[in-house]
């Protein structure tokens, strides 16, 4: 491959990546490092992928693998993030809102990210996630519920 087609698979496939990183990670530097080193993978498997679809669901699920390994870390444990996530890349309007997300537990946050900014089904964010469907659901009712908390003081 390239580095011309290397540069369009990331412009192509980095804002959901980087998105889902952030939302996983809650916090930028973390998200930057799950962003690097998802595409360092995606770099050295390249030639396996059949299809976007095939591409696109080996991107979510490494991105959450290795936002779970952020969380696993020894480092992790032993240090306190200086920074809260910024909401890089979010539109004024919704910037409250993808605040709030952020605040979230991370399984709702994950939730609720993969189905409203990247547009997952419940059987598809129950693959990525590798949860039951029921799970899911579980997830995303709980996770709107909390939000619907959160933003009623807030005016949209």
């Amino acid at each position: 491959m390239t580095q011309e087609q290397r540069t369009q698979v990331v412009e192509r496939w980095g804002d959901m990546v980087w998105r889902l990183a952030l939302a996983r990670t809650a916090s930028v530097p973390d998200a930057e490092d799950v962003f690097q080193e998802v595409f360092l993978r995606y770099f050295r498997h390249e030639d396996r992928f059949q299809s976007d679809e095939h591409r696109k669901a080996w991107l979510i699920r490494c991105t959450v693998n290795r936002a779970k390994s952020v969380f696993a870390s020894p480092w992790r444990r032993r240090t306190v993030p200086l920074e809260t996530a910024e909401e890089v890349g979010v539109e004024d309007d919704y910037r409250e809102v993808y605040s709030a997300v952020l605040s979230l537990p991370a399984k709702y946050r994950a939730a609720i990210h993969l189905h409203y900014f990247e547009g997952l089904s419940v059987a598809e964010m129950a693959t990525a996630l590798d949860v039951p469907e029921g799970t899911v659901k579980s997830q995303l009712s709980r996770g709107r519920a909390l939000l619907r908390d959160m933003l009623k003081e807030v005016e949209l």
